[in-house]
């Protein structure tokens, strides 16, 4: 690939996860090679690994629906950390632990 990239488009992308998944490459390699963070690297791998999984289901869920079943489970993660921290506030303020509100 061209070590002067300036604009990175999907198809780039897709060349470089899989080199780096073929192991051809390491994400420290290329961040090294294109002047690019190690996690927006990272990050497209994950992304790929999603679409390529989307893409060999029996039935392959539309964008608009895999963004949905993501906000979906952040929502109901961000949920789930809103009840622990209002119960330890709750049980903080039961013990007297005012330092921890």
């Amino acid at each position: 690939m061209d070590d002067d990239i300036k604009r990175w488009t999907a198809k780039r992308k897709a060349a470089l996860i899989l080199d780096i998944i073929q192991g051809k490459t390491t994400v420290a390699e290329a961040s090294r090679a294109y002047d690019l963070p190690p996690s927006e690297i990272e990050e497209w791998v994950e992304e790929g690994k999603k679409g390529m999984e989307n893409a060999l289901r029996t039935k392959p869920l539309e964008i608009k629906e895999q963004y949905e079943r993501q906000l979906r489970e952040l929502q109901e993660a961000y949920g789930e950390a809103m009840l622990e921290l209002r119960a330890r506030k709750k049980l903080n303020s039961l013990l007297g632990n005012e330092d921890d509100k």
